[in-house]
Parts: structure tokens; C-alpha cells; sequence
């Protein structure tokens, strides 16, 4: 009789936790409706992102200077494939508050900017090294954008290279690679 007993006892138990019912028989809303208090809350939520913000840009400007460049853009005239080209952009902190280049970012992976890794000083000059190295088989005309992003007002300045490439005879039969 015991054998059976306790398989019945389980089979009891499972059974039972299976057919609770929700206990709290509340009904679920079927709208949201806006009352004044509500409302309110949500005015005084929106007001306090607002000032948040106003005092994260204080605090921004605070550390924000200005820079310049000898120039904007470069100019490789003809190149052929496969071959490495380097330009210097001269950048100068023309503000108050030491310049911090956070990133430079090229528009593709024939293009390798170099950034700064200190800051510069107010009135001193550093560098951003631009490497452009077309593939092969990456021939005609080749304009790339290098994208500076800094501790200044606007924050991004972009930079120009292009190029003219032709085919190198050093290159014939290679294939392209991506």
C-alpha cells in the first residue's frame, strides 16, 4: 500500500499547483488616463532633465577652447596603387583651456589618421598624421574625409584628402584584396 501511496501523493500535489487561479482578480487598465497630478509629475520630471542639461553644458564649456589649421585639406595630385602617402595636418590650440583631440576617424581603411596623444597647450601646435595607402586596384579619382573630434565648439571638424591613382606596374597580376 505504500508503494502506491506516494506516487498518488505527487500526482496530487503537481496537479493542484497546476490549477491555481491568479488570487488578486484585479483588472488590467485598458487606458492610461492623464490626471493633474500626473501631469504635474511629468512637468516637474521634463524640468529637472532640462536643468540637468543646462549644467552639463556649463560644465562642458568650461573646458572648451578653440583650435585652427594650417589646412583643411590635402591634395596628393598623382599616386599609383599599393603606395604609401603621408600628410601632417598642423592643428593649433588657439584658446584658453589645453585642447584634447578625443578621436580621428577615417571614411575608409585606405585612410589611417595618427592623433595626438597629449594635449595641447594653449597657443602650441601638435600634428595629425594621415596616412592614405590605396589598395590595389583602388584606381581613379580617391577623395577620403578624416573626422576630428575635439574639446571645442563645433566639436567635429573635418579634414579632405584625394588622390588620382594609377595602375603600378609593380602591381600587374596582383589581385585586389578588400
Amino acid at each position: 500500500m505504500k508503494r502506491h501511496f506516494f506516487p498518488l501523493f505527487i500526482l496530487t500535489l503537481g496537479l493542484a499547483s497546476c490549477t491555481q487561479t491568479n488570487q488578486t482578480n484585479t483588472p488590467e487598465p485598458k487606458s492610461i488616463v492623464a490626471t493633474d497630478e500626473t501631469t504635474k509629475e511629468l512637468q516637474n520630471s521634463l524640468k529637472e532633465v532640462a536643468e540637468e542639461e543646462k549644467r552639463l553644458e556649463k560644465e562642458a564649456a568650461i573646458n572648451m577652447t578653440t583650435m585652427e589649421f594650417t589646412a583643411l585639406s590635402h591634395e596628393f595630385g598623382t599616386v599609383m596603387e599599393d603606395t604609401k602617402h603621408l600628410y601632417n595636418f598642423e592643428v593649433k590650440n588657439t584658446g584658453k583651456k589645453p585642447l584634447y583631440i578625443a578621436d580621428v576617424k577615417a571614411s575608409c581603411g585606405c585612410t589611417t589618421p595618427k592623433k595626438p596623444t597629449k594635449a595641447i597647450a594653449p597657443g602650441k601646435s601638435d600634428i595629425i598624421a594621415v596616412e592614405f595607402h590605396p589598395k590595389v586596384g583602388q584606381l581613379g579619382r580617391q577623395d577620403k574625409t578624416v573626422t576630428v573630434l575635439a574639446n571645442t565648439k563645433p566639436e567635429m571638424v573635418v579634414l579632405k584628402i584625394g588622390a588620382d591613382v594609377i595602375k603600378n606596374p609593380a602591381t600587374e597580376g596582383r589581385i585586389a584584396t578588400n
